[in-house]
């Protein structure tokens, strides 16, 4: 099998694994599953809000209905109020954002019900900081975390701990009952994490958070009126549950994948930490499968920036494989890939390598090394043709991978 021939393959794969996460259909088969009966008022967050509320529309009595998604996958919604913030860093459209959805729900009696359809991104396009902690602060804070090489978990109980809507805010501001779909973005399917669990109990204390933030360095980094919050102790209070259904996530991508093609084998599905260490992980998985084979992978890594280049942790990943397997000498490709169809600040998806990237990103007069030390993998993927681009898909299950070698 050609070069072509195995990219087409790889992007065919991952592309089953991103139809599996297809929002529109796992609100279908779970409001076929299990109807709403009466008036209820309708909430959609996230990357796939768009899609999550169109189709719930067509299946409720909706009282009322509110969308809050990024600029992407915005779209007009009749009936339904949109509202757009920003992601990864939230935006003054986030901050308006968190308020409209608090003031939604505050009006609504016990005899009342919310539908919350949530997906990933949802914490950083909907923000309504605590007391004491401006927007500007929680962007501030926001920005800190995406850099401190935190893993999703660490990041939400932080942003948790500066919000009156992440980590069960939603469900405190109503007394309405809440029922929640919820498309898994998160390794585990910790609900308290996906959008930070606005309809979920938080994930710890201020003492954790603060932990954290230490462990990792990034402590001094925060703005002082984050400081001050967190260093005050607290009690979380119990809070009252909600119905909460997980209707996609990324395992249920990865077995997509898998069904996709013959001869496939799921070696992580929590392909998470440093993402230096995981290219160790998918290299030690190329060097232990000879022959033919095709490998997926599926999880979240993180990057610590060091440097000041552009880039996301897929595309990180990818070129770090590249470098790693340049020399093997076999014909391989390598795809890592976000499944919203965006990493870190940028317009691809990620990056799909082969034997030669490194001697293409060479050639463009680029030096691999100094590529990474400076965090610029997108500017290095782009030199060698090798960026993942496919535009916003609407969803968002976290990041899918696949080795191919063929003979």
């Amino acid at each position: 099998m050609n070069n072509a021939a195995l990219r087409a393959e790889a992007t065919r794969i991952f592309q089953a694994g991103v139809a599996a996460a297809d929002p529109a259909g796992a609100v279908r088969r779970a409001l076929n599953a299990q109807p709403v009966t009466g008036p209820v008022a309708v909430i959609a967050l996230g990357k796939a809000a768009g899609a999550m509320m169109a189709e719930a529309l067509l299946h409720v009595e909706a009282s009322k209905a509110l969308v809050v998604t990024n600029a992407e996958n915005a779209q007009d919604i009749a009936g339904a109020e949109v509202m757009i913030g920003e992601h990864p860093v939230p935006s003054d459209g986030s901050v308006a954002a968190g308020a409209a959805i608090l003031d939604f729900v505050a009006g609504l009696g016990p005899e009342d019900q919310v539908l919350a359809l949530i997906s990933g991104g949802g914490s950083a396009l909907a923000i309504a900081p605590v007391e004491g902690v401006s927007a500007a602060d929680k962007q501030a804070a926001n920005a800190v975390l995406l850099g401190s090489g935190l893993d999703i978990n660490q990041m939400n109980l932080v942003r948790q701990c500066l919000s009156r809507l992440k980590g069960g805010g939603l469900l405190a501001a109503t007394k309405a009952s809440v029922r929640a779909l919820i498309l898994s973005d998160v390794i585990g399917d910790d609900l308290r994490v996906v959008a930070s669990g606005p309809t979920v109990g938080r994930v710890g204390t201020h003492a954790e958070a603060r932990r954290v933030l230490m462990d990792a360095g990034a402590w001094d980094a925060m703005p002082q009126a984050v400081r001050d919050h967190l260093g005050r102790d607290e009690d979380v209070a119990e809070m009252r549950p909600a119905y909460n259904q997980i209707i996609g996530s990324n395992r249920v991508s990865l077995e997509a994948m898998v069904a996709a093609c013959d001869g496939t084998v799921i070696v992580d599905d929590a392909l998470e930490g440093d993402v230096a260490e995981a290219a160790q992980k998918v290299l030690s998985a190329m060097n232990a499968h000879s022959g033919d084979c095709t490998l997926i992978f599926g999880g979240e890594t993180t990057v610590k920036l060091v440097g000041d280049g552009v880039g996301g942790r897929n595309q990180e990943l990818a070129l770090r494989v590249a470098q790693g397997a340049a020399e093997s000498g076999d014909d391989w490709v390598f795809l890592s890939g976000g499944t919203d169809g965006r990493d870190g600040p940028t317009d691809a998806a990620g990056g799909i390598v082969d034997t030669q990237t490194c001697a293409r990103i060479a050639d463009a007069g680029l030096d691999v090394d100094a590529v990474l030390g400076n965090n610029d993998s997108f500017h290095g993927l782009q030199a060698a043709g090798d960026l993942l681009v496919i535009g916003g898909t609407g969803t968002n299950v976290a990041d899918v991978q696949v080795f191919l070698r063929r003979s």
